[in-house]
């Protein structure tokens, strides 16, 4: 269970012409794809909701710290994405790094996290386009508002809109990354809009205290309270110096997503090269952007008063100027749809991984003879998110993303230790400075924000975790190609 795929084989596999992706991808389309699932609701959404309950005008603070984390990840991210530059991001190097079960735990993880990722932002995104259309005057009947909305039961747009990003990703790669172009401009477009128009309406006074003077804020009871609250009585602070840490925990998750930029590695033309620039180049861009918002927004508006649903809409409205409110929900609505593309991508190429490696049945790792993408998979998740996205409310799901994009930032930073010492041999076009220093810093600030999650989070993800462990003992265990292989071997 603990027998290791070795770099070569994994790269020997992509060759096989019934199963290998095709090269298309250049740095630039990688960076796109980076900011284009990283920039979402986040940034339109927890800055001000950050920014009033937890850090003031520290939440730029916060998204340095964030941003720190994720560098950390990051860092780890670009040298196996260079090392071993094939489909499957974690999943693939944990087979080389940690062994047959851990990559499987993995995989099964990224799956849960991207498909409910995917849905979650879908229904995210149908909120926003059906809040322009009544602006519009056009209303949509109840009964296809879905179910968070009273009297509705399917949510027609949240449904349209993965089926049709399916169809993309089945089109081909190089097409999908000329679509998310197009609209990663118009959201970074907004976004730039947002602090340049802002600029103009910054009180200084706002800023007063940047840190405002911490106050406890104990966050609930029982299954709804963090683990680490449940287990060593820490409770959270609001405000001053830690609570930059605690808002640090929140607004991480709007840099949930340049992880997904790893699962493209297959389909690069130079993924020596590209892979570190794309993951690095992305994460930077967000960074510098996100920092830039919180101090427009808290200088706009004093962070007491900021809205915690549309706070950068609402923080113009309060100026005078709801025009800009317009724009902004505009650029969130059609920003989501690179979201839920670049999400879908990811899942369907760890699923393609799992399957060409015989965890999963070698059907689905079948490549399209014309398109070159793994169009099984691709159809097979995307109707099925497609139904979740119509028929579920699921809210409370939406933190299984988080604590398993946490447990995959974990997952490779141990790997980059482990295999800089059983292959020292490996050629690395990118290393990662000062290991283990910097893959042992990203396991401590992964875990710590993992338990800053609910009891009730990490319950559901072991449980997903468990079901995970059955079907591989049932099937994944029999069927791997690389457990044949090494049964032909001793039987030879």
């Amino acid at each position: 269970m603990f027998r290791t795929k070795t770099v070569e084989q994994s790269i020997l596999d992509t060759e096989e012409p019934e199963h290998a992706l095709r090269k298309s991808l250049s740095a630039w389309d990688l960076t796109v794809f980076g900011v284009g699932v990283i920039i979402g609701t986040g940034i339109f959404v927890l800055t001000g909701k950050v920014a009033k309950e937890t850090a003031g005008p520290a939440t730029a603070l916060a998204f340095v710290a964030a941003g720190i984390v994720c560098a950390l990840a990051a860092l780890c991210y670009a040298e196996f994405a260079s090392t071993v530059p094939v489909a499957g991001s974690a999943y693939t190097f944990a087979y080389a790094s940690l062994g047959e079960l851990p990559a499987w735990i993995i995989g099964w993880d990224l799956v849960l996290e991207f498909a409910l990722g995917t849905a979650v932002v879908a229904v995210g995104w149908s909120g926003y386009v059906r809040s322009l259309m009544d602006n519009a005057g056009w209303h949509l009947p109840a009964t296809l508002q879905g179910p968070d909305v009273a009297g509705g039961s399917f949510d027609i747009l949240a449904f349209v809109l993965v089926l049709v990003l399916t169809v993309i990703l089945v089109l081909g790669m190089k097409l999908s990354a000329n679509i998310t172009s197009v609209v990663v401009a118009i959201k970074v477009t907004v976004v730039m809009i947002v602090i340049i128009a802002g600029l103009f309406f910054i009180v200084g006074d706002n800023y007063s205290p940047f840190i405002p003077d911490p106050v406890s804020s104990p966050a609930g009871s029982g299954w709804d309270a963090p683990l680490v609250q449940t287990i060593f009585g820490y409770e959270p602070t609001s405000f001053g110096v830690m609570g930059i840490f605690t808002a640090a925990s929140v607004v991480f998750f709007a840099f949930i997503g340049f992880d997904v930029v790893a699962t493209a590695a297959e389909e690069t033309k130079l993924p020596q090269r590209d892979m570190p620039r794309g993951i690095l180049g992305s994460l930077l861009i967000c960074t510098v952007l996100y920092v830039a918002v919180s101090l427009v927004v808290t200088g706009m508006q004093h962070y007491s008063k900021l809205s915690v649903s549309a706070p950068l809409a609402d923080a113009f409205k309060a100026t005078g100027h709801p025009f800009y409110g317009g724009v902004i929900s505009f650029g969130a609505a059609v920003g989501l749809i690179t979201v839920c593309l670049i999400l879908l991508l990811g899942q369907t190429r760890v699923f393609f991984a799992m399957s060409r490696d015989g965890l999963l049945p070698r059907f689905f790792s079948v490549t399209h003879p014309r398109f070159g993408t793994p169009y099984r998979p691709t159809i097979l998740l995307g109707v099925f998110i497609a139904v979740v996205a119509g028929f579920t409310s699921i809210n409370e799901l939406a933190t299984l993303v988080n604590i398993g994009t946490l447990f995959a930032f974990v997952v490779v930073a141990l790997g980059v230790i482990i295999l800089r010492r059983t292959r020292p041999d490996l050629h690395r076009a990118f290393r990662t400075p000062w290991v283990p220093l910097v893959p042992v810093l990203s396991v401590a600030a992964s875990v710590w924000l993992m338990l800053n999650l609910p009891g009730e989070t990490w319950f559901r993800f072991a449980v997903w975790m468990v079901i995970g462990i059955v079907v591989y003992v049932l099937y994944g265990r029999s069927h791997s190609r690389l457990g044949i292989r090494s049964r032909g071997s001793r039987k030879g």
